[in-house]
């Protein structure tokens, strides 16, 4: 295994030498996470995927459920530069990426940053937003940076998006364009809780917000080192040739109008290291990929009629049996 290209960060507050990995990075952020939303562990574990891989996540639901507080108990733990756009339908693209404003004094334009300028992007409600603002988020999303006025700002690294949408069944909302949708690695949904997790919901919020309190476990900074880990994670040519199957089944389904792309592959891929890597193993498995198969791909495909595509997704998933390992 090759070494990464990141030495081990040396910073106060985390892990020393040896202890900072991976496993230990997602187990104590998940467990932070936890005393401020509770149950939804199976989506944290996602999200923090998304994290290793340097990917965006698209939550899905309806409100009030707990998706700003997962994104900002996120940000709490990292002590990351966090950022909240409110979408809305009179938001404009330069209240996402910022403006050139004049500065009479020097006689030049200067410019001033918008949201996308920090570590953590909430987009709250990003279908709420006309077309036109939804595709700001386009290029920082996929190239890390933004043009303004024809002068290019790069983004602050690493820099992630999590956007919020109600679904579309919802007053006011506008579709993402398939090209907005293919730049998430994930489309989660975090559901209703248990009885049992709502009335503790109800005990722990009684007298306090525990988001409040909610100390930071890692910096931010670690997360470029973590990344290079999990790209060293080894994948079999078996398991390769399996998504490529995986994907070329879905490209020739007659169900689906659109199928996923070359891009969706790779991600699917790059998520299987780092579900390998928070399980402390160096070698992706099968079930990695099954598992991650329908939040990785069911904002990314859309059937020829109307429905909802994650049957498909099973079918086509129970139909392409994995090769031999070699």
């Amino acid at each position: 295994m090759s070494l990464s290209k990141h030495s081990e960060p040396s910073l106060s507050g985390v892990p020393g030498p040896g202890e900072l990995d991976p496993a230990v990075f997602a187990q104590r952020l998940e467990e932070n996470i936890a005393q401020a939303l509770i149950g939804k562990r199976k989506a944290v574990r996602f999200l923090v995927i998304a994290l290793l891989t340097d990917g965006h996540v698209l939550l899905e639901d309806a409100p009030g459920v707990g998706k700003t507080t997962l994104v900002k108990a996120l940000a709490r733990s990292l002590g990351a530069e966090f950022r909240r756009i409110q979408f809305t339908p009179d938001v404009l693209p330069s209240d996402v990426t910022g403006t050139s404003i004049y500065d009479p004094k020097k006689g030049e334009f200067r410019y001033h940053p918008g949201p996308v300028m920090s570590n953590i992007l909430l987009a709250d409600e990003i279908n709420r937003a006309s077309p036109k603002a939804q595709s700001a988020l386009l290029e920082c999303m996929e190239e890390r940076q933004i043009t303004v006025d024809g002068s290019t700002h790069a983004l602050p690294q690493p820099f992630f998006v999590l956007a919020t949408q109600n679904p579309r069944e919802f007053h006011g909302t506008f579709p993402l364009p398939e090209s907005q949708l293919d730049r998430f690695l994930f489309s989660l949904h975090l559901g209703y809780p248990s009885v049992e997790e709502e009335l503790a919901l109800l005990d722990r919020y009684q007298f306090n917000q525990p988001l409040d309190s909610l100390s930071q476990v890692f910096p931010i900074e670690v997360l470029p080192y973590l990344q290079d880990k999990v790209r060293q994670v080894h994948v079999s040519n078996s398991l390769r040739l399996y998504l490529v199957k995986l994907a070329e089944s879905l490209r020739s389904h007659p169900g689906l109008r659109l199928g996923i792309s070359p891009r969706a592959t790779l991600a699917l891929f790059r998520a299987g290291q780092a579900a390998a890597a928070i399980q402390g193993r160096s070698y992706v498995l099968p079930d990695d990929i099954k598992e991650l198969f329908l939040p990785a791909l069911r904002h990314r495909v859309f059937l020829a009629g109307n429905g909802n595509p994650e049957g498909l997704l099973v079918e086509v998933l129970h139909s392409t049996p994995p090769l031999p390992r070699n």
